[in-house]
């Protein structure tokens, strides 16, 4: 992500990102929606099984976590100032080059799982950061120690392997950073690895035992959107450029664009046509006929779209069904 590179230092040094900055107030908000049943982890699961239907990223289901927090951040901001006189402060969530599970870690919000995510003993990860830069010297919080022991599950579970070792995440191999962050087209090998998954991938957070602690959030903002749980992958394929903004107004799925949509969901459906064994094409099985045809109609719907991005995600999924024989 080369905005984070283009600031080089200054991402570990809010000084010099805010000059004048004494402290760094770190928070944290929960996400999963108030309904969330008992047993959540597997129903999610369970989802990545059923190849036809379309996997959002929790995170992303409702409205977009961006607005949500900057505009509660800036109200305490305002409360602080309000009770203890000027205050100079900047808020932010994931919207600079700050290191936020890191300076969450140092103020003792959590520690940094395996999977590099921020982990707490209270909340899992299922939440968001978000940081008050203030020109005001406050008591320092101590961190807190780790608390992952032997336990491998999100880096034994990672789709794409992305995970290469305790602490340390191959940005370029995330389903999260393919799906969103990556503008250009998917790497060949790892198209077959992500299965059904269109934006964001959930499964390090899912499988890690912490998350059984995780909170529900009283906010509605986070409920899902009915249009982006259990749909159909054709469903949301079929989107015009209309619907899609549309359907995303006011979520973080807006900003990656109708183009990377189809992209996205073109992988998917290419792998919903077959059982993959993740070597190639020549190798795949395809599913049955009957169940497939709507999958190919779709596709071929879509093989001469104006984008060459997504003409050849399709052209790529078509091939590898041509080549499995159907």
């Amino acid at each position: 992500m080369h905005y984070m590179a283009a600031h080089g230092l200054k991402r570990a040094r809010p000084a010099e990102l805010v000059p004048g900055t004494l402290s760094v107030i770190t928070a944290r908000m929960d996400y999963l929606p108030a309904n969330t049943p008992e047993g959540w982890q597997v129903v999610e699961l369970n989802r990545l099984k059923r190849p036809s239907e379309a996997i959002v990223s929790l995170y992303a289901r409702g409205r977009d976590y961006h607005k949500v927090m900057r505009n509660r951040l800036q109200k305490l901001s305002d409360q602080i100032s309000a009770a203890v006189g000027p205050l100079g402060y900047r808020v932010f969530t994931d919207s600079a080059p700050v290191l936020e599970a890191e300076l969450a870690s140092l103020s003792g919000q959590g520690w940094r799982g395996k999977h590099t995510l921020l982990l707490s003993r209270e909340a899992g990860s299922m939440f968001f950061l978000g940081e008050i830069f203030v020109d005001m010297a406050l008591p320092v919080t101590d961190p807190v120690a780790g608390h992952c022991g032997r336990c491998s599950a999100c880096i034994d579970i990672c789709p794409t392997q992305a995970i290469i070792a305790a602490h340390r995440l191959d940005a370029r191999r995330c389903i999260s950073y393919l799906t969103i962050e990556h503008a250009g087209p998917i790497p060949l090998e790892l198209r077959p690895l992500m299965g059904n998954r269109i934006y964001g991938c959930d499964d390090c957070q899912l499988i890690c035992p912490w998350n059984k602690y995780a909170q529900r959030s009283a906010l509605p903002d986070f409920d899902a959107r009915a249009g982006l749980v259990g749909r159909q992958l054709i469903e949301l394929f079929g989107w015009s450029e209309q619907e899609f903004l549309r359907f995303t107004e006011g979520s973080p799925i807006r900003r990656i664009g109708h183009e990377r949509w189809l992209r996205n969901i073109a992988v998917a459906l290419g792998n919903a046509l077959r059982v993959a064994d993740h070597e190639s094409c020549n190798a795949l099985r395809v599913a049955d006929a009957e169940a497939v045809q709507p999958l190919l109609t779709a596709l071929q719907q879509r093989a001469e779209h104006p984008s060459a991005l997504v003409r050849e995600h399709v052209a790529w999924a078509l091939a590898c069904e041509k080549i499995s024989g159907l």
